[in-house]
């Protein structure tokens, strides 16, 4: 079976490529043929290949026309397409925003781009349904410790302020 067949499956079982269906903008493996030839990262390695020269680890998937590297699909700088792969690896309810490295570990299995360790890093940081679900990896906060009880209004005055909120209304922060 070709890569395009296996990219075209409605179901994917947990294989060497792929452990979470990937959704794709309508022609993907299309879109990758035409760029990949001009983005001269690898239009070097592409000729070679395309001459019968052996290129260490790459190969040139003869039905597809596109390069591999080992079994990875080599992406080409475009970010469209990273954050196609990452929305649809991270963000997917099947994926659950899975943290920097499981997320690399998704995308590794099929995707290969240079610079992908800090695409996704960045990506996965950013992520606000990460943030809010990921555990607390801090010491417990210190005890509180009360006012004591005034004899007359006015006469002791306090605020708490609550900092580093997740944003509400575009605002981090609570007077209180």
């Amino acid at each position: 079976m070709d890569l395009q067949q296996l990219i075209n499956q409605d179901e994917f079982q947990p294989s060497r490529l792929f452990a979470v269906k990937v959704k794709y903008f309508s022609n993907f493996i299309d879109f990758i043929q035409k760029t990949l030839w001009q983005d001269p990262q690898y239009r070097s390695t592409l000729q070679a290949l395309g001459k019968g020269k052996c290129v260490t680890d790459y190969y040139l998937d003869p039905s597809s026309q596109l390069l591999l590297l080992k079994d990875q699909l080599m992406v080409q700088n475009d970010p469209r397409i990273q954050l196609s792969i990452l929305q649809n690896l991270h963000d997917s309810p099947l994926a659950g925003h899975p943290g920097q490295e499981k997320t690399l570990t998704l995308v590794n299995w099929a995707f290969h781009w240079s610079g992908m360790t800090q695409f996704i890093e960045d990506y996965v940081s950013a992520c606000q349904k990460f943030s809010r679900n990921k555990d607390i990896h801090h010491k417990k906060y210190g005890l509180l410790k009360p006012l004591p009880i005034p004899n007359s209004p006015w006469i002791f005055l306090s605020m708490d302020f609550i900092t580093q909120s997740p944003l509400s209304n575009f605002f981090d922060s609570i007077l209180s």
